[in-house]
């Protein structure tokens, strides 16, 4: 059970890194296009990707933790 759960665990971390990596790739090419009201809502929708990537890569790291306590 540890192993399995560590093993998920390193996955959806490496995932919530890669979704991490996108954002911030998105995040610079809307700032090299400007400020206009299609950048703000690309902005909005960046935020909630951003939010997601973080809560992924924090329950993968989680189960690492689980992992190896068990």
């Amino acid at each position: 059970m540890g192993q399995i759960a560590f093993y998920i665990g390193i996955v959806l971390t490496v995932i919530g890194l890669i979704g991490l990596g996108l954002c911030i790739r998105k995040a610079i090419a809307i700032k090299r296009s400007g400020e206009d009201e299609g950048s703000r809502a690309a902005l909005n929708m960046l935020v909630a990707m951003n939010m997601a990537s973080v809560g992924t890569a924090f329950f993968g790291l989680a189960l690492v933790v689980v992992g190896l306590l068990f």
